[in-house]
């Protein structure tokens, strides 16, 4: 049971429910996505794909500059940012997604919107 134990009432099939009108907190929510690791580790991977773009830009940027060392391999470094800031987004976007099922499950048994 969380804090609001006065708010919160059990559905005949011993379900958790809450009086109408009443939101809960996010977190002392037994459906709340922030107690599921896959969410904390997907946001990770959303925010570390940054560093894959970012490699993307510089290859490419280091391409253009023919007075550079690197020029030569400007290209497969911008691809190999590419896939890496791509893959690492699409896999903490699902497992965002994934960490989310618990809420996604609560608001369709108790038809909220919020």
């Amino acid at each position: 049971m969380s804090a609001n134990t006065a708010l919160e009432t059990r559905t005949p099939t011993n379900e958790l429910a809450y009086l109408d009108g009443f939101v809960p907190s996010t977190f002392d929510a037994p459906h709340s996505s922030l107690h599921r690791s896959a969410t904390w580790i997907g946001m990770g991977l959303i925010l570390v794909s940054l560093a894959g773009f970012g490699t993307f830009v510089y290859g490419f940027g280091v391409n253009s500059d023919t007075t550079s060392p690197m020029a030569d391999d400007g290209s497969m470094i911008g691809i190999i940012g590419l896939i890496a800031g791509l893959g690492l987004l699409f896999a903490g976007f699902f497992l965002v997604h994934a960490g989310r099922k618990n809420y996604r499950a609560y608001k369709k048994a108790s038809g909220r919107v919020q």
